[in-house]
């Protein structure tokens, strides 16, 4: 309800409806599916991240990751995507991150799951050949959010640091090769987004597009 109320007050004109329902399974993905069974625009942006030992993560701790950071957008997607190409239009979305293309080392199964959906997101391209489909990737960087701040604190090399001195901490030391320096509004990523999913974005197909202010230092 609240985030139904935050969307209607910021675009009063549009028609907002809400279902809960639990992505990491099966049963949460038909209830989703049940309730709303079309949709033109699919953006697949279920997800978590946790900082952890490799040699520490456990069984259920891998299948858990992969579960709601991947298979949540597999089971929306292979129930959407097949009515898209039969209409001959229609977008899928997947929210990977920056990890998809380089794995952090303090967080291997986050990395790998992001990985997994570039691959997920390619695949399906490749099944929209001729059509007014597409299916894309995007890319982001440190995030501006209430987790993504909780996560920097722990990064904080001395007690007593203020947010903006980890901040900056954060980006001299683990992300120095970033040109904007900075965390990412929210509001930018989903610039590119928007663009993505409106006819404008039709010749962006099966790419994983970055939005990562800059921290790839490659020209591809």
């Amino acid at each position: 309800h609240n985030a139904v109320a935050k969307i209607a007050q910021a675009a009063p004109q549009a028609r907002v409806s809400a279902i809960v329902a639990d992505l990491a399974n099966a049963e949460g993905a038909e209830a989703l599916i049940k309730a709303c069974t079309d949709t033109d625009i699919l953006i697949n942006n279920l997800g978590f991240y946790e900082a952890a030992p490799f040699a520490d993560i456990t069984d259920e701790e891998w299948l858990r990751m992969f579960n709601i950071n991947v298979m949540s957008g597999v089971r929306l997607s292979r129930h959407y995507f097949p009515r898209m190409l039969a209409r001959n239009w229609g977008r899928v979305i997947f929210m990977s991150s920056e990890v998809g293309a380089f794995t952090p080392p303090d967080m291997v199964h986050y990395g790998v799951s992001k990985s997994a959906q570039l691959a997920v997101s390619r695949g399906m391209a490749e099944l929209t050949k001729g059509t007014g489909v597409t299916v894309n990737s995007v890319l982001p960087s440190a995030t501006r959010s209430d987790g993504i701040i909780d996560y920097l604190r722990q990064t904080a090399p001395e007690p007593g640091m203020t947010d903006q001195q980890i901040e900056a901490h954060f980006f001299q030391t683990y992300r120095p090769s970033s040109l904007i320096a900075r965390m990412i509004e929210a509001d930018e990523i989903a610039a590119m987004v928007a663009l993505l999913a409106s006819p404008l974005g039709a010749a962006s197909n099966g790419a994983a597009v970055r939005v990562e202010g800059g921290t790839f230092r490659s020209i591809l």
